[in-house]
């Protein structure tokens, strides 16, 4: 990649290094200079402009990371759309991440351009929370890394999210004299809440005295009531292979894999089996909510996956997990995780058509109704809702939409202009949205992919609470707005929409480069509509 002062002859194409603020120009930083940009450059009394410029084998940061998360990705992730060279990868359910250590240093260690940070492996994720992130050190990554990189990836994705199995655990409890009955019902509100963390429940608990026979009849008993997973709280730690614990485990036509872990505290866990079903014999710490190596092995169980006596003896770096004040307690964070947008999307869909004649939502193209094409691709993109909003002929519009997972909600002073509809809608969004994409049912030709190019570039912490899509600098629609502007839409009256607080607030609006003009492209008029049907 060529980068410095290139003389605006050589510019087109070119992506801009850093942000330009001249009379009339503002160009942001990673903008992709067309021809007209130099042109308006040159006017603005410029003739160098500092720029990357891609050379042949070069992969655009975009195009690059797009490859590689696709590369890497596996079951149980949502993968955003590029953004200036990140893509983020995101849970798809709630589970554990698992992730190849391994090859991801090796892909890290293939070029300086190609970055891949993960959560730690085997970090418990809920729904939507981040896992990954992938960046292209700006402007471009060469070919032959990328391709070296998906190499890296052909056996098999670097990471996934294993869902919770819904584990159904039975708890043993040993009674000892003086132990006493507060200790047993804190183990019990303990586990429950512990498993409940990881989709398991407690289905069944039994209360024995400490002797190796009770514990056999006991473990048996939960086995054939089809627990999947068992757990033994000793009155009294495990101290050998031979003790208590084990040796119920044993009698009861079980085995021992392995006793003891490098984890402070958890020290003295037991892993065991009794027939498929995994069993483990508690430390004392886990009587506590606290974090312990209980929680490790718990994590990896609940997410269906084989834990043997080798990977806990693995477990010792970061194993020190008392002398980490910082160390969440189970289920709480001081702060919640990165996690996907809770995009809303509203389908303006209530105008009374004047320039078209006739009510266009309706019209008929390529079979599908025009406001239907619309909400296709809403429902195909990465939003979490979609609400359509109707007004004029409703009951036609409702009926075009049969069928589809929508919510619809009347605008009923829709004849006052788009803000009326727009105003119906934004009172209808769901309580936990972050942003909403404003559509227009009458742009048939906005793909589901530059939806989730502006969900990619939504970012109000870095400055882009408006993302609005252009094509060859000409903005369109829709555009996502963050949640904090609702107030001032909901102010808004007659027929402009939103327009005038783009430029109000023009230092929060990103705008977000599109590849083709279909973010342009209305239909409001027969000759639009002719057109788009390829006709005369």
């Amino acid at each position: 990649m060529r980068f410095g002062p290139l003389p605006l002859a050589d510019a087109a194409g070119a992506v801009l290094a850093h942000s330009l603020k001249l009379a009339g120009l503002s160009f942001r930083k990673g903008r992709v200079l067309s021809g007209e940009d130099v042109t308006a450059l040159a006017a603005a009394g410029l003739d160098t402009v500092v720029a990357a410029l891609p050379e042949p084998g070069d992969v655009a940061e975009d195009a690059a990371a797009a490859r590689l998360a696709r590369a890497v990705a596996g079951s149980g992730l949502t993968v955003s759309a590029a953004f200036t060279g990140r893509v983020n990868l995101f849970a798809a359910v709630a589970g554990l991440a698992v992730v190849d250590r391994d090859r991801v240093d090796r892909l890290n260690l293939l070029h300086e351009s190609l970055t891949l940070a993960t959560l730690p492996a085997h970090t418990p994720v809920e729904a939507g929370q981040m896992v990954a992130t992938v960046k292209v050190i700006p402007f471009a990554a060469p070919g032959d890394a990328v391709t070296a990189a998906e190499a890296l990836a052909a056996p098999g994705p670097l990471l996934h999210v294993a869902p919770w199995q819904g584990l159904r655990t039975g708890l043993v409890q040993t009674l000892l004299p003086g132990l006493k009955p507060a200790v047993l019902e804190k183990t019990v509100a303990a586990t429950r809440d512990r498993l409940a963390g990881v989709g398991a429940t407690l289905a069944a608990e039994r209360r024995v005295p400490h002797e190796g026979a009770a514990v056999a009849t006991a473990l048996t008993d939960l086995h054939d009531a089809g627990c999947t997973l068992l757990l033994v709280a000793g009155a009294s730690a495990i101290t050998d292979r031979r003790d208590v614990v084990p040796a119920g485990i044993v009698e009861a036509g079980g085995e021992v894999l392995h006793f003891g872990m490098p984890v402070d505290p958890g020290n003295l866990l037991l892993l065991g089996r009794l027939g498929d079903v995994p069993v483990l014999g508690l430390p004392g710490c886990a009587r506590s909510p606290r974090l312990n190596g209980f929680d490790w092995v718990l994590h990896r169980l609940a997410a269906g996956l084989e834990v043997t006596g080798p990977d806990i003896m693995r477990m010792g770096v970061g194993g020190l997990l008392s002398e980490i004040p910082t160390r969440p307690l189970p289920r709480a964070q001081a702060t919640a995780p990165p996690r996907a947008p809770r995009i809303a999307a509203l389908v303006l869909a209530a105008g009374l058509s004047r320039r078209m004649g006739r009510n266009k939502l309706l019209a008929d193209v390529g079979g599908v109704p025009l406001v239907a094409r619309a909400v296709d691709a809403a429902l195909a993109s990465q939003v979490r809702s979609v609400t359509v909003v109707v007004g004029h002929q409703q009951d036609a519009v409702r009926d075009a939409l049969t069928g589809r997972a929508v919510r619809i909600v009347e605008a009923a002073e829709h004849a006052a202009g788009l803000s009326a509809s727009l105003k119906a809608g934004l009172r209808a969004l769901p309580d936990d949205a972050d942003g909403v994409l404003v559509l227009l049912g009458d742009m048939p030709r906005v793909e589901a992919a530059a939806i989730d190019r502006l969900i990619a570039a939504y970012a109000p912490a870095e400055g882009r609470a408006v993302c609005v899509p252009a094509f060859r600098s000409r903005r369109g629609n829709p555009v996502l707005w963050d949640r904090r502007f609702v107030p001032e839409m909901l102010e808004l009256i007659g027929d402009t929409g939103a327009k005038a607080l783009l430029d109000r607030h023009a230092d929060l609006v990103c705008e977000v480069e599109m590849p083709d003009d279909g973010v342009l492209v209305d239909v409001d008029t027969p000759e639009a509509l002719a057109a788009l049907r390829g006709g005369p």
